[in-house]
Order: structure tokens, then sequence, then C-alpha cells
């Protein structure tokens, strides 16, 4: 068994004296893993660097096992190294992809908007919204979305200033009426009427952690995700 495909490096952990497990994302395959022979060595180790893209050779001599890789490199993605902001992105990306996807289950969308977001990330641009619309991807692609077109109470589209936390679906303020200090604020980079990033990754870490943590995976959500969402709310 073999495959062949690009892909970013998510994770990398010691195996051995000189190997280690790596884990990719790419288009085709969803998150994989894979054994990097001499992977600890000086040259294999700057090569095979969480953030960087790679060409990925994988092969494998039957179903189920963990198989080996062979990695060449398409972008280091240095600039991840260079910022503590990117570095903690980097890391808060990585740690919820590893913790969220099944191995080997496909996510081309989500594949393409890490990639994206990677690349903001690496040329230092202003990638703050595209990381709260890229968690809020990461839910919808696992089948817990939400529903931010129009109010769950009145059906407008206009006016938006809420979010149920039981049901996902937004609400304006009129239609929130007394029931709003339970309600989750829709930012404005979101299409609501106020607060900024920290009610932003409020409310995207509410759904994590209720819809993902608890109803699906079983596991907190992993801690790099919260010292991201602390250094972007500041």
């Amino acid at each position: 068994m073999e495959w062949r495909e690009d892909g970013t490096i998510l994770r990398r952990a010691a195996h051995g004296e000189n190997a280690v497990i790596l884990d990719v994302l790419t288009a085709g395959r969803g998150r994989s893993r894979g054994l990097l022979p001499g992977g600890a060595s000086p040259r294999r180790a700057a090569l095979a660097q969480p953030g960087a893209r790679v060409a990925l050779h994988w092969r494998a001599k039957g179903e189920g096992q963990l198989g080996t890789f062979a990695v060449e490199p398409v972008a280091a993605r240095a600039g991840l190294m260079g910022s503590a902001e990117a570095l903690a992105g980097l890391g808060a990306v990585a740690a919820l992809l590893c913790w969220a996807l099944p191995e080997d289950d496909p996510h081309p969308r989500l594949t393409r908007a890490t990639e994206a977001l990677l690349d903001a990330m690496d040329a230092e641009t202003g990638w703050g919204a595209d990381y709260l619309r890229w968690e809020l991807l990461l839910l919808d692609e696992l089948g817990f979305g939400l529903d931010l077109t129009a109010c769950a109470v009145t059906g407008e589209g206009e006016g938006l200033a809420y979010v149920s936390p039981a049901s996902g679906r937004a609400v304006t303020r009129a239609g929130a009426g007394e029931y709003a200090p339970r309600l989750l604020v829709l930012p404005a980079l979101l299409g609501g009427q106020g607060g900024g990033m920290a009610e932003g990754l409020a409310l995207t870490g509410h759904f994590l952690e209720v819809r993902l943590a608890r109803e699906l995976i079983g596991r907190p959500v992993p801690a790099a995700r919260g010292r991201l969402a602390e250094r972007l709310s500041r």
C-alpha cells in the first residue's frame, strides 16, 4: 500500500533513537500518521518541522500498519518560527486538528482553509479574523456548524446580535428580549452588532467545549487553543 501527496506536518514525536512519528494533513487523506526513519538527524529534523509543507510518499505492507514516510521540502514556512504569535497560532491549529480529526478522514475544504491560514501566519499578515473563521469551519466540518444567517426567533437576517448556546443559531436583539443575558455575543467580525475577537473566541470556544470535547471526542480542548485565545483577546 502507498500514496503520494503534498501536505503539512502538524506534529512530530520521537520514536526510538533516530526516528520520529509524523502527523500530517493532506487534502486527499485528511490527517495521517507515519514513521520517518532518521527523522531525528539534524538534516531531517530541520526539514520535518511542524508547519512545513512537504511532498509525502507513504508506504506500508498492509492495512492498519503505521507505515513509513519519505519527505521532500515544498515550503518551510520559516516565518511561523519567527513570531511568538504565529508560533502560538500554529500550535493551536495543529493541536486542534490532531485532537478533532480521525485518521484517514479527508476534509478537503478544511485542509485548504488550514493551508491558507498557515500561509497568512507565515507572512505575518493580520490573521486573527481568519483564525476565528477557521474554528467555525472546523465545527462545521465535524457536524456542529453554527447558523448565523437568520434569527431563530423572528426569521430576520438583519440585526443579528446573539447566538443561542444551545442551538448555535443567531438571534436579533428584538428576538432575544429578556433572554439576552443568557446568550452568546455575536461579534461584528462574524456579522453581529458588537464585540470583537474576545467575544468571537468565546463563542467558538463554547461550541468546541460543549459539542466537540464533551459530545464527540470525550477529551478536553487542547490547552494550546486556550493560550492562543488569551493572546488574541488582549
